[in-house]
């Protein structure tokens, strides 16, 4: 199937194929990025001791929307590295921004979480 024949796709056929996009997505990050992973097993303890802590329903939603906002800034690096290593797999000073961006953006995200907690449980 060409991409414009995906594009095509109209109403409950388009989001079936959707989500199995997203499945295939996060198969893939869990196959091959060991940090994923890692945040995944964060993930599944932080995220019921949110629950448990928060206080009420918005403190508990910025604690686990902190969270997961981890695991989907991890996501796009991921990508972006991906595509970076498919188009550039010689070593580039661009090449090395962008996946040094990707990593910040992840430590932006970890202390984002860090600060949110902090301000909610402290």
């Amino acid at each position: 199937m060409t991409a414009a024949e995906y594009k095509g796709k109209k109403g409950l056929r388009r989001l079936w194929n959707a989500l199995g996009y997203s499945r295939d997505g996060l198969g893939a990050a869990w196959s091959n990025e060991a940090a994923f992973r890692e945040e995944v097993l964060l993930a599944a303890v932080a995220i019921p001791l949110a629950l448990y802590l928060g206080g009420n329903g918005v403190e508990r939603a910025l604690l686990v929307g902190s969270i997961l906002l981890i695991l989907i800034v991890e996501i796009l690096n991921s990508a972006v590295e991906a595509v970076v290593d498919k188009a550039s797999p010689e070593k580039h000073e661009l090449a090395k921004r962008a996946k040094d961006m990707g990593s910040a953006a992840v430590l932006l995200s970890l202390l984002n979480a860090a600060v949110i907690w902090a301000c909610v449980l402290v």
